[in-house]
């Protein structure tokens, strides 16, 4: 495990300090005080830390926990219970009150809220991880804090298998977010189990990869499906597009504010690769491509000096059997390979503009998905 600084180290600081946009993921034992019902008093202070990120140019998806065990608190329930109707039902119970407790609280900071459910189908499939993806990019250019969850009411896959922290991580590769922090009971990722070891040391910094802390890492409480070792792998997951994770405890005083601030606090997990490595990484790596298109040279340049999105209006040909949301490769008109990323039109529709103005494409097709052929945040230049 790695302990000091290094050049990746130095990364992780100067990404937490200086990045723009965060995923805050708050477990159930927090939210609901070892499930004694919401913690309304914490869920206010850490409302008024995420406003102050949102303030000072930080966008922020908290990923929340806690619907379920809300629901059984509401419920009278003092065990999580086994059956899929009963745990469905809590989750349906506790939602309502956790996004109603969101919404006033931050509301007195002049903030709304978005309740977004999601399911790891929703981003496994194109389609909806695109549709996903561009309904956050929205709601972040607005004075709106998206709050995800798992859709435990429907999605039985989810309430078995699934934990917040890996929907946090997806999440975080999805909105290509700078930081993934973890808030949790306890201070950080120890060398052992501080709740048996007194003597156990917490891990400062570690990368994210290292095999060794899956070793270290123990299971879920009572409440949550998840553990150290999920948010191990959590972080693992957010590394390979460029993130970096913090483990740390909720409870400590203004814990998001001193992370920003650089402080040492809990756990930081960082990437091997910086973020642009690491999305095209996982561009080649984790998408098969299902065409090409042919770019003029306004585009390219547009595309590889201006860091600008592709426009219909740039394309000369188009190729291949993608659908919207799927993997193409942009070549240039010699047949260099420039660039991958997630197309936002069918191969059919994508033949019927190529060569057009954005401002025609409504007319030509009857409908506007996406001012973009391919959005700058899902082209990554090769």
């Amino acid at each position: 495990m790695q302990r000091g600084t290094d050049v990746t180290g130095n990364f992780a600081n100067n990404t937490l300090q200086h990045g723009t946009r965060w995923v805050v993921k708050i477990g159930s034992a927090l939210l609901t005080n070892d499930g004694k019902g919401l913690d309304l008093e914490r869920i206010a202070d850490w409302a008024d830390q995420i406003a102050h990120l949102k303030r000072s140019g930080v966008d922020v998806v908290l990923v929340s926990s806690g619907a379920v065990a809300a629901g059984m608190t509401r419920l009278g329930w003092a065990a999580r219970p086994d059956t899929m109707e009963m745990l469905q039902a809590a989750a349906a119970v506790g939602q309502t009150k956790l996004v109603q407790t969101y919404e006033e609280l931050f509301q007195k900071s002049g903030l709304h809220t978005a309740q977004i459910l999601l399911t790891h189908e929703d981003l496994s499939d194109r389609k909806r991880y695109l549709n996903a993806r561009n309904t956050l990019r929205a709601l972040l250019d607005m004075p709106v804090i998206p709050i995800v969850n798992e859709n435990d009411t429907v999605t039985t896959d989810e309430i078995r298998f699934g934990d917040n922290d890996t929907l946090g991580a997806l999440v975080t590769n999805l909105i290509e977010a700078d930081a993934l922090i973890l808030l949790t009971d306890q201070d950080g990722l120890y060398n052992a189990d501080p709740r048996k070891q007194p003597d156990a040391r917490l891990i400062e910094r570690a990368a994210a990869t290292d095999p060794t802390l899956l070793a270290v890492a123990g299971d879920g409480g009572r409440l949550g499906r998840g553990g150290m070792a999920t948010k191990v792998r959590a972080a693992r997951l957010a590394a390979r597009s460029g993130a970096v994770t913090v483990i740390a405890g909720g409870r400590l005083t203004d814990v998001l504010g001193r992370i920003r601030s650089g402080q040492s606090v809990g756990t930081v997990l960082h990437p091997d690769l910086a973020p642009i490595a690491a999305r095209k990484q996982w561009l080649a790596g984790h998408l098969q491509m299902k065409g090409e298109i042919v770019v003029d040279d306004g585009a390219e340049q547009a595309l590889l000096k201006q860091g600008k999105s592709l426009l219909a209006v740039g394309v000369k040909a188009v190729s291949g059997d993608f659908q919207r949301g799927e993997c193409v490769v942009v070549r240039n008109l010699k047949g260099v390979e420039l660039a991958r990323g997630l197309v936002n039109y069918d191969v059919l529709d994508a033949s019927r503009i190529i060569g057009q103005p954005t401002g025609a494409i409504e007319s030509i097709l009857g409908y506007l998905n996406e001012p973009e052929l391919i959005h700058r945040d899902n082209l990554v230049i090769v």
